[in-house]
C-alpha cells in the first residue's frame, strides 16, 4: 500500500480545496502586496495591528455586552492567551544571539572580501548588479529621462521644446540596443 503524505492546509489554500477561505487569502494577501509596493513597510505594519486591535476591542465589548445581558460570569474572552507564558527563556535566548552572530561574521566577512576585491569576477558581479538592488532606479531614470519622460534641467517645461517623447525615443533605440540587456539577479 503507498504511503500518502498529509496535505498540509497551507496547500489546502494554494489548491483551493475550499474555495471561501482560499479566495478570503488570496484578497488578503493581494491587498498586502499592494499596500506594500505602495507604502512603507512600517506603515503597512501599524495599519495591520490597528486592524487587528480594531477586531478584538470590538470582540470584548460585544462579549462583555452578551455576559451583562445574559448575566453571566464567562470572564475575558483571551483570558487563555494573557495567561499563556511567552517569555523568552536564556537557552532561546543565546541561541538566537549565537545564529546573530555566525551571520554577522559571515556578513563582515563576504562584505570585507567583495570590497577589497579578493576574487575580481565576485566584485564585478556585485557592481554590475547594482542597479537592480536600487530597484532599477538607475537605469529607469536614464530610460525616462532619455526618452523625455522627465524634463531635464535644460528643459524647463517653459523653454519651448516641441520634441515628443516617441520621437526621441525611436532616435535613442541604437544607443539603448548597444547597451545590451539589463542585469538581472542570478
Amino acid at each position: 500500500m503507498p504511503h500518502v503524505l498529509p496535505i498540509s492546509p497551507a496547500l489546502h489554500l494554494v489548491y483551493w480545496r475550499d474555495p471561501r477561505k482560499s479566495l478570503a487569502a488570496f484578497i488578503s494577501s493581494l491587498m498586502v502586496l499592494v499596500a506594500m509596493a505602495t507604502l512603507s513597510v512600517i506603515s503597512v505594519v501599524s495599519y495591520l495591528l490597528l486592524a487587528c486591535l480594531c477586531v478584538t476591542i470590538t470582540f470584548r465589548v460585544y462579549k462583555s455586552v452578551i455576559q451583562a445581558v445574559q448575566k453571566s460570569h464567562e470572564g475575558h474572552p483571551f483570558r487563555s492567551q494573557l495567561d499563556r507564558d511567552i517569555s523568552v527563556s536564556p537557552e532561546s535566548a543565546r541561541q538566537l544571539a549565537e545564529r546573530c552572530r555566525n551571520r554577522l561574521n559571515w556578513l563582515s566577512v563576504q562584505t570585507r572580501r567583495l570590497l577589497l576585491v579578493e576574487d575580481l569576477v565576485d566584485s564585478l558581479k556585485v557592481k554590475g548588479q547594482d542597479p537592480v538592488r536600487s530597484e532599477g532606479r538607475t537605469w529607469s531614470g536614464v530610460l525616462s529621462q532619455s526618452c523625455g519622460l522627465t524634463a531635464s534641467p535644460e528643459e524647463s517645461p517653459g523653454s519651448g521644446s516641441d520634441r515628443l517623447p516617441a520621437a526621441r525615443f525611436v532616435q535613442l533605440l541604437p544607443v539603448i540596443e548597444r547597451l545590451g540587456p539589463m542585469p538581472v539577479l542570478t
